[in-house]
Parts: structure tokens; sequence; C-alpha cells
């Protein structure tokens, strides 16, 4: 089980956009997301017409570690480590270590 998840919402913690938030768009590889307006780079491209793309300079979201980034807790408004716990019928839930309470819940 993984402790950040595709549509949770995030917040930067080092780097150039820390303090930022944001919603996970896309879980890649080696640990790291695809977070919406976070590390945003320009990237110049050419024009393609067979693939209808034109040239020029198009800002994109780059992936961002995930140690870099921790859950936002709604209740609290700060980003906050996440726990695992296994509750009485079985099931294993992410819960937040300030307060033990169950994300998404």
């Amino acid at each position: 089980m993984e402790r950040l998840r595709k549509g949770d919402q995030v917040v930067v913690t080092t780097g150039k956009d820390r303090g930022k938030q944001g919603e996970i768009l896309k879980p890649g590889q080696d640990g790291k997301f695809l977070v919406q307006g976070i590390n945003v780079v320009k990237k110049h491209t050419k024009p393609n017409p067979a693939l209808g793309r034109t040239g020029g300079i198009v800002e994109k979201e780059m992936p961002i570690d995930g140690s870099n980034l921790a859950l936002l807790n709604p209740a609290t408004g700060k980003g906050e480590k996440v726990g695992f716990k296994i509750l009485d019928d079985g099931r294993k839930v992410r819960v937040f270590k300030s307060n033990g309470e169950v994300v998404g819940a």
C-alpha cells in the first residue's frame, strides 16, 4: 500500500515550490509523482505537421520525488506524515501520524 495515491492533495516540503499545494495527477516510477501546478518547466518543442503540433515554448509539469511531498490534512491545513494501521475488521488503512485520524474518512 502506498503512502501517496492519485487524487491526494499534497504540500511540497522542499525545493523551489516549497509550501505550494496540488493534487497528484499520476504516480510515476521510482517514487516520483506528477503534481498539478508543481515543478513546472518550459519545454521548447519543434512543430510537427504530421501530428498537428505547433512549435513554441510549452509549460509542463515534471515529476517530483515523493520524499519532497507531504499529505495535506484537511483538519489542520498542513502537510503531515502518513502511517498505516490495521483495523479490527482486518483492513489496512492510512492514518495521519499526528492525530491518528484515518485518511479520507
